[in-house]
């Protein structure tokens, strides 16, 4: 199988249900980001060595495809899998088990004393702008809003577990 189609050399691709777009539409930068999110949070489990935080990803990363998926389909009859109130739930989860294990947030810290915490990072603010993205869509096209909460928590998954893996923690100190 070529992995080339020759279908994208005019600036379009085509969404999962078949659809051609133009390359640079917000919907394809919305899961263009998403896709990107599912790569760095790959990269960062490679310095992880907690075994279950490596699991955690790896659903993240399984679950990002069907965010990614959702996005790449207009027609709503076409959706492979949807994502849902229990995989916020299951973020949320996450984070209160993660926040009772580690200093309470109420400072901002200087993220990344360590690679495993630093890939996480960086994976959080690519989740940020995803989000940016995906909103930026929702004012063109109605998207799910569990899944805009969705990705809204992952976020915050992520810094929490990236904060639970800082060596040590270096506070951000404002001058007054």
């Amino acid at each position: 199988m070529k992995i080339y189609t020759k279908t994208g050399d005019t600036g379009e691709t085509s969404l999962y249900d078949g659809k051609r777009i133009k390359k640079d539409d917000i919907r394809v930068e919305s899961y263009g980001t998403i896709d990107e999110l599912n790569s760095t949070l790959g990269f960062a489990r490679n310095f992880i060595e907690d075994e279950k935080i490596i699991d955690i990803i790896y659903r993240i990363q399984r679950e990002l495809f069907d965010v990614a998926g959702e996005l790449a389909t207009e027609d709503r009859e076409k959706f492979p899998e949807k994502i849902a109130k229990e995989h916020v739930d299951f973020l949320e989860n996450i984070i209160d088990e993660y926040l009772a294990k580690i200093e309470e947030v109420n400072a901002f810290i200087i993220p990344g004393t360590n690679k495993a915490s630093a890939s996480l990072h960086v994976a959080r603010t690519i989740c940020r702008r995803a989000e940016r993205r995906i909103l930026t869509l929702n004012r063109e096209v109605n998207v799910n809003p569990v899944l805009i909460k969705y990705v809204n928590r992952l976020s915050d998954t992520i810094y929490t577990i990236a904060r639970y893996l800082e060596s040590q923690l270096k506070y951000v100190e404002f001058k007054k």
